[in-house]
């Protein structure tokens, strides 16, 4: 088999096997069964394959894991001061991610562009879909920061506090993070366009470090230690915005390194450039549409949840944080299957594609199985790390053993959605989003909790049921074999 020239061992990316292989032609294995036993590329084998998506994988795991970690201890310090305190900070979750989805999910579209180009090596145009990404993102998280500034306190209202204290615990909390916007915008271009390339390392450390700023100034600023101030739910927010700032100024350092395959250089400038900018909202708008769903949604089941009272609405808090770090498995192999898979298809290897992604969910699904045994079994001894309220702790327990269940298949479900992102393929994971998370778990939650008398195992009842149903859609869509030909007008002749 002829093997490709290597790449310049100074770019900071990792060489994969696809790099060795020669451009296909655009129809290797595009017409076989994803389901049955495909023989690999002549000199390729599972090994190499399983230590490209680990390479690529174990770094995000690492920064994502971290990540959640610190906003875990962030809402442990938080909680020792009480039930309305956690509360307080819940109830900002929605209404942030409300603000930063657009920017967000724009980046599915930076991310799989830049893979793209990365697979066809036209490095011009990577970079230039990061200058066109960087520009949208700026722009709207100042706008949306402005305006999250302004409403913070209806929202917080909206959302269902429950009393005078959690209101103005929250309405605090929700305004310093809209502070943060920008930096978190710029952070979150910069890490698209790493991990598209294979540079995963690079944003494992920039965050890493922010994470370790936030848990520190936590310490400091929360319980006014070391003769800081005592600003309570306040100071867990700039603790937060200040971690944020660490990541964004590391970040744009690293991106401006002349190793980076993908270079910030400012002085090609940041002129709008409508083309890439309407690629960018191709891709990224369905991803758009995906997540505005997905936070109407659990912004009505966060307020029927709400509606229970302090200590079941902080049980659930507490629990969705919980669950929140066992998505950092299918998340970070996500981040493997939509980079790859768009590198394999911006080079035509549509084979390769379905080899990368076979063995990535193989691997998510041995993690998420080690993932949901420590969880069923050691669930009380979890939450109690949050608040020793037995209430809080009786109440949680069953809810997250409920998380431990659906440990593989919620792994399946994401690891198989960052296959369709990294093809380009966002309309279909939007239309099951808005299906299930905006219709089935609210209003199967409503009718559990109001109808039912059910309570809050009802509301985890209706989110266990949405996360199969979303798994089963979105494995039968990856089974079907279509993303591979989604991006067709993106074709590796137009972007090479």
């Amino acid at each position: 088999m002829i093997f490709l020239a290597d790449t310049k061992q100074n770019e900071k990316m990792f060489e994969t096997t696809l790099d060795k292989l020669p451009w296909g032609d655009g129809h290797e294995g595009e017409s076989k069964n994803i389901r049955g036993k495909q023989e690999l590329p002549e000199g390729v084998t599972n090994k190499m394959i399983y230590n490209d998506v680990i390479r690529l994988a174990w770094p995000s795991l690492v920064e994502l894991m971290l990540t959640q970690l610190a906003s875990m201890v962030d809402l442990m310090m938080v909680g020792q001061l009480g039930a309305w305190a956690i509360s307080a900070v819940g109830l900002t979750t929605q209404p942030k991610f409300l603000v930063t989805t657009i920017f967000m999910a724009l980046n599915v579209g930076t991310m799989a562009l830049v893979a793209r180009y990365r697979g066809a090596d036209n490095r011009e145009k990577a970079k230039l879909v990061m200058r066109q990404a960087m520009l949208i993102n700026i722009i709207i998280s100042v706008v949306g920061s402005i305006l999250g500034y302004i409403f913070a306190e209806p929202m917080i209202k909206f959302m269902g506090a429950a009393d005078a204290e959690t209101l103005a615990g929250g309405t605090i909390y929700l305004q310093i993070q809209m502070l943060g916007m920008f930096t978190m915008a710029i952070t979150s271009v910069v890490t698209s366009v790493l991990r598209a390339t294979g540079d995963s390392r690079t944003a494992m450390i920039y965050n890493t470090t922010a994470n370790l700023v936030n848990v520190l100034l936590n310490y400091l600023l929360i319980f006014g230690n070391w003769g800081f101030p005592r600003l309570e739910v306040a100071g867990a927010s700039i603790a937060t915005v200040i971690g944020q700032f660490v990541a964004c100024i590391m970040a744009l350092v690293a991106i401006m390194n002349k190793k980076q395959y993908a270079r910030l250089e400012l002085k090609d400038g940041f002129k709008p450039h409508m083309k890439t900018i309407k690629d960018i909202f191709a891709i990224g708008t369905p991803a758009m549409g995906e997540r505005m769903a997905m936070r109407v949604g659990m912004i009505i089941y966060a307020k029927t949840v709400a509606s229970l009272g302090t200590v079941a609405l902080a049980t659930h808090q507490v629990c969705m944080n919980i669950q929140a770090l066992t998505f950092m498995n299918g998340e970070a192999f996500s981040v493997s299957a939509t980079s790859l898979v768009g590198q394999s298809l911006g080079k035509r290897r549509a084979d390769m594609a379905v080899h990368y992604s076979k063995r990535t969910q193989q691997l998510g699904m041995i993690v998420s199985a080690m993932i949901a045994i420590v969880v069923f079994f050691f669930n009380k001894e979890i939450i109690g790390l949050y608040n020793d309220d037995m209430a809080i702790i009786s109440l949680g327990g069953p809810l997250l053993q409920m998380v431990a269940l659906i440990q593989p298949l919620q792994a399946a479900q994401f690891i198989s959605a960052g296959v369709l992102r990294g093809a380009g393929d966002t309309k279909y994971t939007a239309y099951v989003s808005s299906a299930t998370v905006m219709v089935l778990r609210p209003v199967l939650a409503i009718i559990l909790i109001s109808f039912f008398g059910m309570g809050l195992e009802g509301a985890w009842y209706a989110l266990v049921a949405d996360q199969l149903l979303r798994t089963v859609l979105i494995l039968a869509r990856y089974y079907s074999g279509k993303w591979r030909n989604v991006m067709s007008k993106h074709d590796a002749g137009k972007l090479a």
